[in-house]
């Protein structure tokens, strides 16, 4: 039961009267414009109507769009306060919240670690499986073939998966070189092999929308297909790439928070300990808040290159 039926009823009558009080201005402007059309119809003027027409249809939907919000925002809080507040008590207590932050923060470092050790190491590897796809000719072929079954491959393994057959896996077989290294870097392991996948297609795309003319012209001037690669495709693909480039990172980033399975004690890994000692959920909810402050200015700084490079195109943004 998630809460009494009065305290339901009561949230639910305030979230309609709060709905239709603040849409209230644009829907009386929606039918003072009505009124207007009217006149401007009784006058003959067509065009005036029409375009107070096209006015109050903004106007009724500007209000549309406020009553949704409204009535969203009262669900989400009566979700939040069903059940005498059991939401708020489970993943809100500040006082756990407090205990936890300064343990969870500390060992968030470890997953900003690996995702930036990580993404250094994917840009470079998924570069060269992209190179390796689309190399020309009889004597690219076995090359293709061999990047093509890798990033089909690690696209199609879950990562939590690959973590963990890296972090057990390549220490019981006793890997040389590979099985002495630490916890963390076996997870940058994990998670390049799993994103450079990805990010070897969203190359592979860049570069191959370069127009052929300027492979042709690069040939033209005497060079060869590594400097025409080198000096010309890919600079000019990279910077297409940019904005799926950040969307890959981020996922990159969340992943990080798989890494305990290796044994890793990351911000998740502490947060659960934390969680289980109190019988309470609040200390994850310190991670989930740490990772929206690093991924949403990420996401909105894609959104931007998104823009501009529409602006550069000429479509509206």
């Amino acid at each position: 039961m998630l809460g009494s039926p009065a305290s339901g009823v009561t949230v639910l009558l305030g979230a309609f009267g709060v709905a239709a009080l603040l849409p209230l201005v644009p829907a009386l402007r929606a039918f003072n414009t009505a009124r207007v059309r009217g006149r401007f119809l009784a006058d003959g003027d067509l065009a005036a109507a029409r375009a107070a027409a096209a006015r109050g249809r903004d106007q009724s939907h500007t209000a549309l769009g406020y009553a949704l919000a409204v009535l969203i925002c009262a669900a989400l809080v009566w979700f939040a306060t069903a059940n005498d507040g059991a939401i708020s008590r489970t993943f809100l207590r500040w006082e756990f919240i407090e205990t936890a932050w300064r343990s969870v923060a500390d060992a968030f470092w470890v997953n900003v670690k690996v995702a930036v050790g990580a993404e250094v190491l994917v840009l470079v590897f998924g570069l060269l499986i992209a190179i390796m796809r689309l190399l020309p000719g009889q004597a690219g072929r076995p090359l293709r073939w061999i990047a093509i079954g890798y990033v089909d491959t690690f696209r199609a393994i879950p990562s939590i998966i690959v973590l963990y057959l890296v972090g057990f896996g390549l220490s019981l077989a006793e890997v040389p070189v590979v099985k002495d290294l630490p916890p963390i870097w076996l997870a940058i392991v994990a998670l390049t092999l799993t994103y450079s996948g990805y990010v070897a297609e969203v190359y592979r795309a860049g570069i191959e929308s370069i127009h052929p003319g300027q492979w042709a012209a690069a040939r033209s001037l005497g060079l060869s297909y590594g400097m025409t690669l080198r000096t010309v495709i890919v600079p000019q693909g990279v910077r297409r790439i940019v904005p799926p480039l950040l969307n890959d990172f981020i996922g990159l980033q969340k992943d990080t928070a798989l890494i305990g399975v290796m044994g890793v004690t990351d911000a998740f890994t502490q947060a659960r300990l934390t969680a289980s000692n109190v019988f309470n959920l609040s200390p994850v909810i310190v991670v989930a808040v740490l990772f929206v402050v690093i991924t949403i200015p990420q996401a909105r700084f894609v959104d931007r290159l998104l823009a501009r490079e529409q602006r550069r195109a000429g479509r509206p943004s």
